[in-house]
């Protein structure tokens, strides 16, 4: 299997990229695309990996899942997602995955899924931010791509599924040392149809963005620092309420420990309204070389 050419919109692209290609009753098949990372991107494989799951659920959405990544991957090469369907209980499915290169594993991923129910409710507040139209569209401080590498530019610059507006840009080329916290504002850029499945898998993918680097606030530095190696190592999230990713969400990021080359990073997503739909947690590596 060659890896197709991408859409020519990107938002479609990624559509297609999660929908991924049935083998068997539990084994798909993704494609990669190159967005200018130095590997397959992690958000991509949450995203597929979640995608293969939730074909093998019925009348129950994902409230949680915990991943690993245990290698790079290969963007010129399928990813094979191998899905082990645990449990299927009254109210809660378990389901294990799996994703194959080249004959090893590459990440692997336990989601739970429940039926709506009632219950006791509570959440933290979102934190008071400029709304996004006051915003600048972006992703960086200074003029478009100047004197970026062309991976990097690319990266950072190149049309995305996702339209981001930060509540404070970043200075990647010089970067200066802050409290480790900072909000986004993102949204798909277009319209999705009504389909939970797709808009928590789209949001798997998109929850990558951002995430891990905000471990480099305090330090002064930033993910294109000079030998630096970065990788995320896990992924958590727990989904609280339904949402729409093709409106505008608040992506609040902290970082409350560094230590041992690796960096812990937490977030949490807002509606528009307030309400609290999502949180996460990654750690990283985040290794100098000489």
């Amino acid at each position: 299997m060659k890896p197709s050419r991408p859409l020519e919109d990107p938002l479609d692209d990624l559509i297609h990229l999660l929908k991924l290609e049935r083998l068997e009753d539990n084994l798909f098949r993704g494609e990669s695309r190159d967005i200018g990372s130095r590997q397959v991107f992690g958000g991509q494989v949450l995203g597929q990996a979640l995608s293969a799951a939730n074909q093998t659920v019925d009348d129950r959405c994902v409230h949680s899942l915990h991943a690993y990544f245990l290698r790079r991957g290969d963007m010129q090469a399928p990813i094979v997602y191998e899905v082990d369907r645990q449990r299927d209980g009254g109210s809660f499915s378990n389901r294990r995955v799996v994703a194959i290169q080249h004959g090893r594993p590459i990440f692997n991923m336990a989601a739970s899924f429940q039926k709506a129910e009632t219950g006791l409710e509570h959440q933290s507040t979102m934190p008071e931010v400029p709304d996004p139209e006051s915003l600048t569209t972006g992703h960086f401080e200074g003029p478009e791509g100047s004197g970026m590498p062309e991976k990097i530019r690319r990266l950072l610059v190149d049309h995305r599924p996702f339209e981001f507006r930060w509540v404070q840009p970043t200075d990647y080329q010089h970067p200066v040392a802050q409290e480790p916290r900072r909000q986004l504002w993102f949204r798909a850029d277009g319209q999705l149809p009504d389909d939970e499945h797709l808009h928590r898998a789209m949001l798997a993918y998109a929850s990558d963005f951002g995430l891990l680097p905000t471990a480099l606030l305090p330090h002064g530095k930033s993910v294109f620092s000079d030998n630096l190696i970065m990788a995320s190592l896990d992924h958590a999230m727990w989904f609280h309420r339904p949402f729409r990713i093709d409106e505008w969400l608040l992506y609040s990021y902290d970082s409350p420990n560094a230590v041992d080359a690796r960096g812990l990073s937490r977030g949490q997503i807002f509606r528009r309204d307030g309400t609290l739909v999502c949180s996460l947690a990654q750690e990283g590596l985040m290794r100098f070389i000489d």
